[in-house]
């Protein structure tokens, strides 16, 4: 369906060109793949990029089902799927992801301080959606710093997330919600991994 990332891209800059240009806007992308996106739309639509990290709480018998998710700042939002599982395994998921993620902060954007949010439009992309989870975490972390819109663009993901989402954004872009779904990458040509050598570069030349 798609060749690579940056050929989502480019689709997806299609998708949102009424965001060009647009005053208090601004694009976060979800390392490390949707990196390769957001610098695409970064150029297409003249729009800043940065990244919101969310890390999934996996259920402690199934690393795929996610039960959860961490953001920044400690931010926790749960599943009903966390109902099921011990406590004291959430916590302690809790405490070492939100570690995680602000490591990856520190990795990525050293120690620049956080973007401020508040009365922006937020379009948050990523490679693609599984379960909506993560996305869903991100979501509510921006909604939270008081954004006044919050986009979700994506290029591919299942109709059933999908929805779920659309209930959380103001708007959601997803250029594709085949079923059945089975994963992300097997919507892409080429879906390499993005290393984080790659992904600081990207950040670097759209600062």
């Amino acid at each position: 369906m798609f060749k690579d990332r940056h050929d989502a891209g480019e689709m997806l800059a299609k998708a949102l060109s009424k965001y060009k240009g647009k005053k208090d806007t601004i694009v976060l992308a979800i390392p490390r793949g949707a990196l390769q996106i957001g610098e695409v739309l970064h150029k297409r639509l003249g729009l800043p990029l940065d990244i919101i990290v969310t890390k999934k709480i996996s259920h402690p018998v199934s690393e795929e089902y996610a039960i959860g998710a961490v953001g920044p700042d400690g931010e926790c939002f749960l599943s009903e799927g966390a109902l099921e599982v011990d406590p004291d395994y959430i916590i302690k998921e809790r405490r070492r992801l939100s570690g995680a993620v602000e490591d990856r902060y520190r990795r990525y954007r050293g120690d620049r301080p956080k973007p401020r949010l508040a009365g922006k439009t937020v379009i948050i992309v990523d490679d693609g959606i599984a379960t909506g989870s993560t996305m869903l975490t991100a979501i509510r972390v921006i909604r939270k710093q008081k954004a006044k819109e919050i986009i979700v663009a994506v290029p591919v993901g299942p109709p059933e997330a999908v929805m779920m989402l659309a209930k959380e954004a103001d708007e959601i872009v997803c250029l594709a919600t085949p079923s059945p779904f089975f994963a992300i990458g097997q919507f892409y040509g080429d879906f390499s991994q993005v290393e984080d050598e790659e992904a600081i570069a990207i950040l670097k030349r759209c600062r």
